[in-house]
């Protein structure tokens, strides 16, 4: 069965789970609805004392919280319940259940849960998008979209490597689900762009929690910030992630011993 199957099948039974708990929907539109509250009104405590936020207008910094929303609404619906399961599998020892199908076990173990009612926040994140591009000065061109749309993926893709990477530690260390926590603390930051920061801050953002490239880099496509240069490193630091993931990943597994060892 290829990957992709795979990963719909996986899909399907995941959706069928949540679709037994339909008051979750309007739990989750009420998180979505007061996380969008919440970031207008710092966005608006903001532009009620300055024009600009070190060079970004309302309209941009508005495309960056609707990045922001977008990407947590990916990262809960898929990354989010595959790691914490891998977390449970570690610990009580049943990965063995994983590891003895006949497929990749790290694509196995990254598309196992999907809560759909956490598409509510992609949702949104698009809207806000939409108004943010609707009011920006200049029009986004299919160059722009088109890097935006690349840069996205690519933000997406290292928020997942950085969280197994992450969730790979479970193999020697316990209690890790403090560590995940405190993630969701740090994903706060990405609200606004990383030069905000100070420099050491922005390169922890960066290249050690990868939110410069998950958040700031898609927004800085559609608002015409983004250089060659940076999509480059970019790409690079994707690919460079990957690879280590999977070391990663494969020397983890060495350290799993099983529930009956």
């Amino acid at each position: 069965m290829s990957l992709f199957r795979l990963a719909w099948a996986h899909f399907r039974i995941g959706a069928m789970n949540e679709l037994q708990y339909r008051v979750n929907l309007v739990v989750q539109v009420f998180q979505s609805a007061l996380a969008v509250a919440t970031g207008l009104v710092g966005l608006w405590l903001v532009f009620s004392q300055t024009d600009d936020l070190v060079g970004w207008g309302a309209p941009e910094l508005l495309a960056v919280m609707g990045v922001h929303i977008a990407m947590g609404g990916v990262i809960q619906m898929v990354i989010e319940p595959n790691m914490a399961k891998l977390m449970d599998d570690v610990r009580r020892g049943t990965l063995d259940y994983v590891l003895t199908k006949p497929a990749d076990s790290q694509a196995l173990v990254s598309m196992r849960e999907v809560r759909i009612w956490s598409f509510v926040d992609v949702v949104v994140g698009a809207i806000v998008l939409g108004v943010a591009v609707v009011n920006l000065e200049r029009s986004v061109g299919w160059i722009d979209a088109a890097g935006f749309a690349a840069a996205l993926l690519l933000g997406a893709i290292m928020i997942y490597c950085f969280w197994l990477i992450l969730t790979t530690t479970a193999f020697r260390l316990v209690r890790v689900e403090n560590i995940l926590e405190l993630f969701q603390g740090v994903y706060q930051a990405g609200r606004w762009p990383v030069a905000i920061y100070p420099f050491w801050l922005r390169t922890s953002l960066t290249f050690l929690v990868p939110l410069a490239f998950a958040i700031t880099v898609p927004a800085e496509s559609l608002t015409s910030r983004l250089t060659p240069g940076t999509f480059v490193l970019a790409s690079s630091f994707t690919a460079a992630l990957l690879i280590v993931t999977r070391i990663v990943w494969r020397v983890g597994l060495r350290y799993y011993s099983g529930a009956s060892a």
